[in-house]
């Protein structure tokens, strides 16, 4: 297990994402993190795999039996997360788990409880809450500076080609995927949201699948209700060619804050005077970033999420976004689709 020294950490999976978790690693080298080993299904891939890696490529099993891993990032189809989650908790692992740590609630509850019998710690890469700008949101929200809160508003006009989803076959599939543009995609903000706003009560939302052929949803609306009254809509698409950027804004009976990509646009108090979160410099105008493309996130948030799970492991707490944290984001998305009568699994 990890010691004070070094962390060995593995990747399960070797696909995009898998890199961030790499570079993640490799930036946290002065914390003890270093790369020890990419697990993958196929063996004909391993020599190809570790070249790009620089570690050895094995099999799940091999993964999970070698010693000098403490940490398993699981980089795999979502579909995959549950199974691969409890198996490496159960070989004494901790787990970081990409975005939507599994398909459905009875799943992810598995995967907390897996991680709480063999006293493992759980992270969830939910990265934007990692990142500077949205925790100085949250903190503004949490003192006060906003006033009570009353409305969310989140857009995603974002665009995936065809090619994308034809790359890989479990792309844009219920079974693996789990959903498209707001499990996929969106769930990111919708993190934010309920971060922020707190767990919907009610929801109602509207879905379709309206120019990709996949089985899952390409564009939806929705609302939300929360406990305290307040309300939150939801419009999300991967069919706005060429991509703009996302938007997130969140207002109260004090003010209102806007965010474009990872840009602020308003940061607006009714009483300046009064406000205890400095608000951040205006950036430069949003560039579609992932809007466009899906390697547009910048790799700050992961690198932020695994230094904190370094953290976890070595002060023997919960990760800053750990299995319970992580499943609210998706009972969220769960509920829209009910809402809007989407096949989902969960």
């Amino acid at each position: 297990m990890a010691t004070p020294g070094t962390i060995g950490f593995a990747i399960l999976g070797s696909g995009m994402v898998a890199n961030y978790h790499r570079l993640a690693i490799t930036a946290n080298a002065e914390q003890g993190a270093r790369l020890v080993a990419v697990g993958h299904y196929n063996p004909v891939r391993f020599a190809e795999i570790s070249a790009r890696f620089g570690v050895p490529c094995v099999s799940q099993q091999e993964l999970l039996a070698d010693p000098a891993v403490d940490v398993v990032c699981i980089c795999t189809p979502s579909g995959q997360h549950a199974a691969q989650a409890i198996a490496a908790a159960r070989a004494g692992k901790h787990v970081l788990v990409e975005k939507p740590m599994a398909l459905s609630l009875t799943d992810a509850d598995a995967m907390i409880a897996a991680c709480d019998q063999a006293s493992t710690k759980l992270g969830v890469a939910l990265q934007r809450r990692a990142e500077p700008l949205f925790r100085r949101v949250y903190e503004a929200i949490q003192a006060g500076d906003l006033g009570d809160l009353t409305l969310g508003v989140v857009t995603l006009p974002y665009y995936r080609p065809q090619a994308y989803y034809d790359q890989a076959e479990w792309r844009g599939t219920w079974t693996l995927d789990g959903g498209g543009v707001l499990m996929n995609q969106g769930i990111h903000l919708v993190d934010l949201l309920v971060w922020y706003m707190g767990d919907p009560i009610t929801v109602q939302a509207h879905a379709g699948t309206l120019y990709q052929s996949i089985e899952v949803e390409d564009t939806l609306a929705a609302t939300l209700c929360f406990p305290s009254g307040a309300m939150a809509t939801i419009a999300a698409t991967t069919t706005a060619s060429p991509g703009f950027p996302h938007r997130l804004e969140i207002y109260g009976t004090g003010g209102g804050i806007q965010i474009e990509g990872e840009t602020v646009r308003h940061w607006v108090l009714a009483d300046p005077a009064t406000a205890t979160v400095e608000r951040p410099e205006t950036g430069p105008p949003a560039t579609a970033g992932a809007g466009a493309d899906p390697r547009g996130i910048a790799p700050a948030g992961h690198i932020a999420i695994l230094r904190d799970l370094i953290h976890a492991l070595r002060e023997d707490r919960a990760p800053q976004i750990d299995g319970t944290e992580g499943r609210r984001s998706l009972a969220a998305v769960l509920a829209v689709y009910r809402a809007a009568g989407l096949s989902s699994p969960g």
